[in-house]
């Protein structure tokens, strides 16, 4: 539940993204009447619930850690947490037919987890390979499954019947929820608990700049959900303008000269992704 939790606490941040591009909400639009949100309604007292939850419980808590915790200790935190999502990201990237993106991903995890002391520093990006999240949520829009109507779940945030199914998946195949990785239940528990812990702390800003330029919050966090999340799925498919994605890979040489960005070359052997 956890893992899901993060996952859609990050609807937050979409927020932060798109506020210079996103489409307001149409005015005058009737409560219940939005064909992508049928049930919004029951998806507003959620939204309520979800919000005097984190009014209440995880943002003090979020400030005490960024108060009380050194800064590099968060950001190692934070890099050994994403470091570990690259392994299901890359697997993604292949579900997904982006191969050469899934070896990229996995060189990531290799190089930080090796060279970044178990990810602890995100030595990767500094070599010119970014971090591209892909979830099994994105994955399922890839193969052609439709959203559904949108969701807001208690806890666990912004979402829609199908990327609430991915969300399960991703549950599954999250490291710290498969017990040959981590054994001790009560550590592995409490590892849950500081991934949730720092994931809002990562949101502080984000939050409050939600406050701030939202005249209707829900509104704004659900548009701005669905808009991002369609333009993930969009762009695996295409380049918004008929043409396949670059997915070659970078140089891996010793060249600082030539390994310190990616390739921008196409690859002719990439495998194109699924229309």
């Amino acid at each position: 539940m956890t893992t899901a939790l993060n996952k859609n606490l990050l609807g937050l941040a979409l927020v932060a993204i798109l506020s210079g591009c996103a489409t307001p909400p149409p005015s005058g639009v009737p409560v219940g009447q939005n064909p992508r949100d049928p049930l919004e309604g029951v998806n507003r007292q959620v939204y309520a619930f979800n919000d005097s939850l984190d009014r209440a419980v995880l943002k003090p808590v979020a400030q005490g850690y960024v108060n009380i915790v050194p800064g590099p200790v968060r950001s190692c935190v934070r890099n050994v947490f994403n470091n570990l999502g690259d392994v299901w990201s890359a697997a993604n990237s292949v579900l997904q037919n982006r191969v050469p993106e899934g070896i990229n991903m996995t060189f990531r995890f290799m190089l930080n987890t090796t060279m970044g002391v178990g990810g602890c520093f995100d030595v990767a990006s500094k070599q010119g390979v970014p971090r591209v999240r892909a979830d099994f949520g994105q994955t399922l829009g890839v193969w052609g499954l439709p959203t559904g109507p949108y969701l807001m779940l208690p806890l666990l945030g912004p979402s829609t019947i199908r990327e609430a199914s991915g969300t399960a998946v991703d549950f599954a195949f999250d490291p710290l929820a498969l017990s040959a990785i981590v054994d001790n239940v009560p550590v592995r528990n409490s590892l849950y608990v500081l991934k949730l812990i720092n994931t809002r702390a990562n949101l502080l800003d984000v939050g409050n700049l939600l406050n701030d330029v939202a005249l209707d919050s829900y509104a704004f966090t659900r548009d701005a959900y669905l808009q991002r999340r369609d333009s993930m799925v969009r762009g695996v498919k295409t380049d918004g303008e008929g043409n396949l994605p670059d997915y070659s890979l970078p140089d891996y040489g010793d060249d600082p000269a030539t390994s310190s960005t990616p390739s921008t070359t196409p690859n002719p052997t990439a495998i194109p992704a699924t229309r």
